[in-house]
């Protein structure tokens, strides 16, 4: 296949570079002037194109002879302004879909969330699937504006052009330096991790980089009858509980672990006032608070997935079993020099910006922001429909078809 793959200067995306070269694919990615492309241009085979999401030449001229785009580039932070997050999430999948379809690429992956099915007041909630509806109030930017493009994706899915999103949650790895694992290990190291369990097992579905990249190559190849315009929940095999998979990954690199326990009320009150003090202080505005409510949510919220789904219509088995891949990450670790190198961003890994920074302005209530007009009937969010496909609006995925999207009408609308 010809794939264009977007993020491949970070984590997840550099993990799918490195598989797609090993089946014999022709490989594009697309990488921002100014960030770092040191290892990608040492990878034989490896095609740059310098683009931008908020730039629709490059975007043109990126999906030029591409089959498939798998579309791993996001704003992932938990702060920022809403048009940062809209700009990067939904305006930045829309172009890049546009460009894709214009160019003739038949399969679009795009990876979202769970986080796109993520309320402010919730309990736990235990092996969801696909059916489980987003919701009315979503609990921040991040969560809002990836569920915006999940929906503009299923939605643009025609017979031609098969579309379709991934939702791995915490992807854990070797390489990765800046997500939630190596946050906490760095936190145990440096003994400023409290134990924010309230005593109770915190149950999750992790997702090793090498799971979610098989679901990717999965998603690529599996028949589009079968996965065409839906969402698919993946993870690792295995129900995690989470602190005390953080404690053995401590243990193993030395830290103490977490400690003293603080009971929920008082830790979910303490990730609320850090977030509000952080928005006033002094300093650069795009640096994240040291915790915050969604950060606390994630950490205290038991939350797995079913992955049937996945199972069912792209043929994925997680390929690595957790305790295998802890001990494979434990000795990249040490290889790369320990925690302190892990936990240190690596050296120009920091991406430009999309946009100007700005400080984050706390939950969302109101719907992003839409397209500069209308969808009207006969056009999709990519623009007007071939005549050989349907014709039709994107309206947002109902209540209760979170995994699906519905056929193309003659409604149109402006998607939310």
């Amino acid at each position: 296949m010809n794939i264009l793959i977007t993020g491949a200067t970070g984590f997840l995306g550099g993990h799918l570079v490195d598989a797609c070269l090993r089946e014999g694919h022709h490989v594009r990615v697309l990488v921002r002037e100014g960030s770092d492309t040191a290892r990608l241009r040492s990878l034989p085979g490896v095609e740059l194109a310098v683009g931008d999401l908020t730039d629709e030449d490059s975007l043109r001229a990126a999906a030029a002879d591409r089959d498939t785009v798998l579309h791993s580039a996001a704003r992932v932070v938990d702060h920022g302004s809403r048009t940062q997050f809209h700009e990067a999430n939904v305006a930045g999948t829309r172009r890049l879909m546009v460009a894709a379809r214009a160019a003739g690429a038949g399969r679009f992956v795009f990876v979202s969330s769970p986080s796109a099915l993520m309320r402010i007041r919730e309990g736990d909630r235990l092996d969801i699937d696909e059916t489980t509806p987003y919701p009315d109030r979503f609990f921040n930017l991040y969560c809002e504006t990836k569920a915006r493009a999940e929906q503009d994706v299923l939605a643009a899915h025609t017979e031609r052009f098969t579309t379709l999103a991934l939702r791995p949650r915490g992807i854990w790895g070797p390489r990765d330096h800046a997500g939630f694992l190596p946050r906490m290990i760095g936190a145990m190291h440096a003994g400023r991790l409290p134990d924010l369990s309230g005593g109770k097992r915190v149950l999750v579905s992790l997702c090793h980089s090498d799971n979610a990249v098989a679901a990717c190559l999965r998603a690529a190849t599996a028949p589009a009858e079968r996965v065409g315009g839906r969402a698919y929940f993946v993870a690792d095999r295995e129900r995690t509980d989470l602190w005390a998979f953080l404690a053995e990954v401590g243990r193993l690199l030395g830290c103490a672990p977490p400690g003293p326990r603080i009971p929920l009320p008082v830790g979910r009150a303490l990730a609320g006032a850090v977030e509000a003090l952080w928005r006033l202080r002094p300093g650069p505005e795009d640096t994240a608070p040291p915790m915050s409510r969604y950060m606390m949510a994630l950490l205290t919220r038991s939350t797995t997935y079913d992955t049937g789904a996945a199972r069912r219509d792209l043929g994925y088995e997680a390929p690595l079993g957790q305790a295998q891949g802890v001990l494979e990450l434990v000795r990249w670790v040490q290889d790369i020099g320990g925690v302190d190198a892990w936990t240190r961003p690596a050296p120009g890994s920091r991406p430009a910006p999309l946009r100007p920074r700005e400080p984050a302005r706390g939950h969302c209530d109101q719907p992003a922001p839409g397209p500069a007009a209308p969808v009207r009937p006969g056009e999709t969010v990519l623009g007007p429909a071939p005549a050989t496909e349907p014709a039709g609006g994107s309206a947002s995925v109902p209540p209760g078809t979170a995994g699906t999207a519905p056929a193309l009408s003659e409604r149109g609308g402006t998607p939310r």
